[in-house]
């Protein structure tokens, strides 16, 4: 789906992926990767959006689907999966992140659709900036969710290769930003991790195929506290009627503090309601 770019304000405009038929950009990747190569079962790696997304193209392509999940994973996002067909293993953090290290895990056979590295995935993902290129050009700053890095890298590349003058800033939970880190240290860092309900971004270290991509693509990192993430949630749903996951108000959250034309993108819009409702009340 082509998702709407709308006003929050004067300054900033909201790109809203979290209407896509998933609610969340993971969409884009997934049929982009999965379409490219003849039909065969999938294996993904994932808390919630890409297991989403590739069960969904997995539907409509008439494979198998099977995700290996974190035991962190939102159950409400889980339920979502397994509603279109998904099968799902859950395994400890560790595991789950060596299975994105490893593209691939033991006891699971398939494709693996990598939901971050896989320039396929990232390729689907940059048709947002294309979008973004056609529906608005008068824009000076992207602010991107990082979670693996797949979203940020696939709309940089395609902005930046017209218009090299963008900023590319992104926005972590402080709580798990190693992005952030790495660009303060110079180099790639693990960060202490602690969960929280922004679960579809943040992690406890970068990629190693990640971090020359994010050199030379992304002008800023920031590390956002949570109350800023909550606040950032309330003013979607008050002042534009937008329901949106913890990832999905990072961006927002950033751009409020910045004095420049931005495009927030609203990454995903999974999220529990009863944890939605305490968040924003």
């Amino acid at each position: 789906m082509r998702t709407p770019l709308v006003r929050y304000d004067d300054r900033i405009s909201l790109k809203l992926e979290s209407l896509q038929p998933i609610r969340s950009f993971k969409l884009r990747g997934a049929l982009n990767a999965m379409r490219a190569q003849p039909p065969q079962d999938v294996v993904t790696a994932s808390a919630g959006n890409m297991a989403q997304g590739v069960a969904w193209a997995a539907r409509e392509l008439g494979v198998r689907a099977r995700i290996v999940a974190p035991e962190h994973a939102p159950r409400a996002k889980l339920d979502r999966v397994e509603a279109l067909g998904g099968e799902v293993l859950l395994v400890p953090h560790e595991v789950w992140w060596q299975t994105m290290v490893d593209r691939g895990h033991p006891d699971v056979d398939g494709l693996f659709v990598h939901p971050v590295e896989d320039e396929l995935v990232m390729a689907g993902n940059g048709t947002i900036g294309l979008e973004l290129l056609e529906d608005d050009d008068d824009f000076e700053t992207i602010v991107i969710p990082w979670g693996g890095g797949g979203l940020t890298n696939g709309i940089a590349s395609a902005v930046k290769a017209s218009r090299p003058d963008v900023k590319v800033v992104t926005a972590e939970p402080e709580t798990a930003a190693p992005l952030a880190a790495s660009f303060a240290a110079g180099e790639p860092v693990a960060v202490d991790f602690a969960p929280s309900f922004v679960d579809g971004a943040g992690g406890r270290a970068i990629l190693p195929t990640m971090w020359p991509r994010a050199q030379e693509l992304v002008d800023e990192a920031v590390a956002v506290p949570l109350d800023e993430v909550r606040e950032a949630l309330r003013l979607l749903a008050a002042d534009v009627g937008v329901v949106a996951e913890g990832a999905g108000a990072l961006a927002l959250a950033v751009a409020l503090k910045r004095h420049d034309r931005c495009v927030a993108i609203v990454s995903g819009a999974n999220i529990d309601l009863d944890l939605y409702a305490s968040l924003i009340g």
